[in-house]
């Protein structure tokens, strides 16, 4: 098990869902983290839950001062930053191209792009000056494949994993890893939203989505936050020293397409007989 005592790591989004797992699992593994989100309730339940070993900072992705002042929260409360999990994400809506609204495409780059962006800048800054670091940027499927997301959100999920490469390019001289991890189909609120559910209906969705994904791809069941905690836990450790510039892809198979027409294997079974 990939142990990070004495690292601190801030993850944006980690109010639930994916960024709630990273950071349970951060600090089961020995690291003291900086939850943040916008959900003001949420993320103070996730930093309670992990006492002395954590703090929730209210942070607006979308908006550089928050960003920065997470970060500088890191510095603060524990005295240097070694992770920035940039996670944050919102689904927006389906809809056709042609009836895809310029609003909603700024909205979506603004939370999945510009943040992860953004976080990158301002851990680096610190991470650069201390000689070590690593960031973790969540992509996903939707960014490497087409059809699993709208238009805005696979284009920014894209443009994660090529800011992604270019960052890892540039910083690894100065001791900084940048890598990303692609989750596939993942039980999470944040699918309810995209489904435009809200409240109870949007809680009560998860359990749907888990039952609808377990027969969506090759590993059948669907995917949990845990299972992309794990790989995050991963990249930020003393393990991945070695490892920048690489997107982890969590998908259960997903990306690996359908299997062929029919009941393939036994009719070569039968074939062979």
């Amino acid at each position: 098990m990939t142990e990070l005592h004495g690292k601190v790591a801030v993850v944006t989004g980690g109010a639930s869902g994916i960024g709630a797992a990273t950071c349970t699992l951060l600090a089961a593994r020995g690291a003291r983290v900086v939850v943040t989100d916008i959900d003001n309730e949420r993320g103070e339940a996730v930093a309670a839950g992990l006492g002395e070993h954590a703090v929730y900072v209210h942070t607006d992705v979308t908006r550089e001062d928050d960003v920065a002042g997470a970060v500088r929260a890191a510095t603060e409360h524990f005295g240097r930053l070694d992770a920035m999990v940039n996670n944050a994400g919102r689904v927006g809506a389906w809809t056709y191209v042609t009836d895809t609204t310029a609003d909603e495409w700024d909205a979506s780059f603004a939370v999945l792009a510009r943040s992860a962006f953004l976080g990158t800048k301002h851990a680096a800054r610190v991470m650069r000056e201390q000689g070590f670091g690593t960031v973790v940027n969540v992509s996903s499927v939707a960014g490497v494949r087409t059809g699993f997301g709208p238009h805005p959100y696979g284009a920014a999920k894209a443009a994660v994993l090529q800011m992604t490469r270019s960052a890892a390019r540039e910083l690894a001289e100065f001791g900084v890893r940048v890598n990303a991890v692609t989750p596939g189909g993942v039980a999470t609120r944040i699918t309810g939203h995209g489904a435009g559910l809200e409240g109870d209906a949007l809680d009560a969705s998860v359990a749907a989505v888990r039952k609808g994904l377990a027969s969506f791809q090759p590993v059948p069941r669907a995917g949990e936050g845990e299972d992309i905690a794990g790989a995050i836990a991963y990249l930020v450790s003393d393990d991945a020293s070695f490892v920048t510039g690489q997107n982890v892809v969590v998908d259960g198979g997903l990306t690996l397409g359908k299997a062929w027409p029919g009941n393939y294997r036994a009719e070569a079974d039968a074939a062979r007989h």
